[in-house]
């Protein structure tokens, strides 16, 4: 699916219409030292087996593309809710 550079669309921080830069929202790392994170690795240790069931085979074939929406008034940035689809170009 081919998404626009720019949208104009709403900004809740204006409270009207405004030029939005489209981007892709990408995932940061995660920390290792989190605190769900350690709590998640002690779960597994030892015996009991998984708290929760461990992913053997993915039944999805698309992932859902969230869009980075920056206002180029203000500078805001929105995430636009994600839509399921395999390829996702930000066409000129």
């Amino acid at each position: 699916m081919k998404v626009p550079k720019e949208i104009r669309t709403y900004c809740p921080k204006d409270k009207r219409h405004a030029i939005h830069t489209v981007s892709l929202y990408k995932k940061g790392k995660e920390r290792a030292s989190a605190l769900g994170t350690r709590r998640h690795e002690e779960d597994r240790r030892g015996y009991g087996g998984q708290k929760f069931p461990e992913l053997v085979r993915t039944a999805k074939t698309t992932k859902k593309q969230t869009l980075k929406l920056k206002c180029k008034e203000c500078g805001y940035e929105i995430m636009r809710y994600g839509i399921r689809l395999r390829k996702l170009e930000i066409a000129a």
